[in-house]
């Protein structure tokens, strides 16, 4: 048990979010009587890896004591950029093999940064190495890894968060709590989860030498091998299926997982989409660009919608849900939300917090999500409070695990063209052989793949 203390109490009762806005919206999030500095690494210290990084040394006595990163030059930048932002001025040890930096840092917390293709391996890994988990979502990307990072953190007894971190967004949390919870919708019966972003990274860049910075190799993992055609961070990536689930993997999961933690929804009964490559057929992406899903719960469907070109439905709402009730009407997203009552009655409006003036680094930091901070803070120190008080966070592993999973299983939808019906008892697709042979993708050697019965 790691001995510091949390100075909010509700976070030790199970880390209630509805409570998180009133509790830090005046006072700010303190932590008090640091008995422990925890010991911290990193791994991917790309942007989103650094960002949340940089969130924990803002709200907990830490020390990162190491990083890995398989590009040098990325990696030398991070540890310089971490010997500015924490107390002790240390430069953390630098690693180009996670599994080296496992067995060498003797960590109380891993970040895990690194593309989706990663997330398992390194989670599975760190928890077995004696480390609590952070790791960004989609926390996989097939079934079966989820299934058994979940085991994993059972098994070792370690706290996992997912970095699905609308649960703690501050307007987010006021909705829940004052619109749903409250009963101003009444029985919601349909939900809409769009995403219209023009995200889809698309081009034909030239097949060229891999720079001798970059390990391309270990990159890539037990994901296939792609001919090396430029640097693959920043977002060039996503926009390969070898290496994650495409839009539906990246965007639905945030908005479906709110749906699911606002309306208490669990495993949805059938899913069923469709979709493909509509209209940028010009390029090597091959992740679709336009889909829609259905999550069906008994007397509510959650549909998602993403399209990478045209224009929003809601220019107000491009990447968001709406909750329709008997009463009324629910938008939210990152930036706002709105409720419209049904009839007469008052509409509700709540933007994003930010906390520029409490952590001015924010506006020097590059690339930051400024509206994304303060959720990332609350969510860190809801991590935090898991680990002092032996309870689940409050995006556990397993709920991470049922949105990204959720996600998964529609893609695989539409690839075979059937609804899927999975059994989470059994870990298998009910009644189709095709599609369960789908649940977990092939690794390339030398990687094994984890197997939930033997984590």
């Amino acid at each position: 048990m790691h001995t510091f203390h949390i100075n909010r109490r509700h976070f030790l009762q199970g880390a209630t979010a509805s409570l998180a806005l009133t509790a830090f919206g005046a006072h700010g999030m303190d932590i008090i009587n640091p008995t422990k500095t925890l010991r911290v690494g990193l791994i991917g210290t790309g942007w989103y890896g650094k960002s949340d990084l940089f969130r924990l040394i803002q709200v907990a006595p830490v020390e990162v004591v190491a990083l890995c990163d398989v590009d040098k030059n990325m990696l030398n930048e991070a540890g310089k950029l971490v010997s500015q932002r924490q107390k002790s001025g240390k430069t953390p040890r630098l690693y180009g093999d996670y599994r080296k930096m496992l067995a060498d840092s003797n960590l109380d917390i891993v970040l895990i940064g690194t593309p989706d293709h990663w997330h398992a391996l390194q989670t599975i890994d760190a928890l077995k190495a004696g480390a609590h988990v952070y790791v960004q979502k989609p926390i996989s990307v097939d079934v079966m890894e989820g299934e058994a990072m979940v085991a994993a953190a059972r098994k070792y007894k370690r706290v996992v968060q997912v970095g699905t971190q609308r649960k703690s967004t501050p307007h987010l949390i006021d909705a829940k709590k004052n619109i749903v919870d409250a009963g101003l919708l009444g029985k919601v019966s349909h939900v809409e989860m769009c995403c219209y972003y023009h995200m889809r990274n698309n081009g034909n860049p030239p097949v060229v030498p891999v720079p001798d910075f970059l390990d391309y190799e270990m990159w890539t993992g037990p994901a296939p091998l792609r001919p090396y055609d430029g640097l693959p961070h920043v977002r060039w990536w996503r926009t390969f299926m070898e290496y994650g689930n495409g839009i539906m993997g990246d965007m639905c999961i945030h908005m479906f997982d709110t749906v699911r933690w606002m309306l208490k929804l669990g495993w949805p009964k059938r899913i069923s989409s469709t979709g493909g490559i509509y209209v940028q057929k010009e390029g090597k992406s091959n992740i679709s660009d336009t889909q829609s899903a259905i999550f069906e719960y008994d007397g509510l469907n959650c549909v998602w919608q993403h399209r990478s070109w045209g224009t929003p439905a809601n220019p107000e709402y491009p990447w968001s849900f709406t909750l329709y009730g008997e009463k009324g009407t629910l938008f939210g997203s990152t930036m706002s939300y709105d409720f419209v009552p049904q009839g007469k009655g008052e509409k509700i409006h709540k933007d994003v917090v930010y906390e520029k003036e409490k952590y001015p680094e924010d506006l020097k930091e590059d690339r930051i999500e400024l509206n994304a901070a303060p959720a990332t803070r609350l969510h860190m120190l809801d991590f935090l409070a898991a680990i002092e008080g032996g309870t689940k966070p409050i995006a556990d592993i397993e709920e991470g695990h049922i949105s990204t999973a959720s996600c998964i299983l529609a893609n695989l939808s539409m690839q075979t063209g059937r609804p899927i019906v999975y059994d989470p008892g059994k870990r298998e697709i009910v009644g189709d052989r095709e599609a369960n042979g789908l649940l977990q993708r092939p690794y390339q050697q030398p990687w094994t793949h984890s197997d939930p019965k033997r984590v």
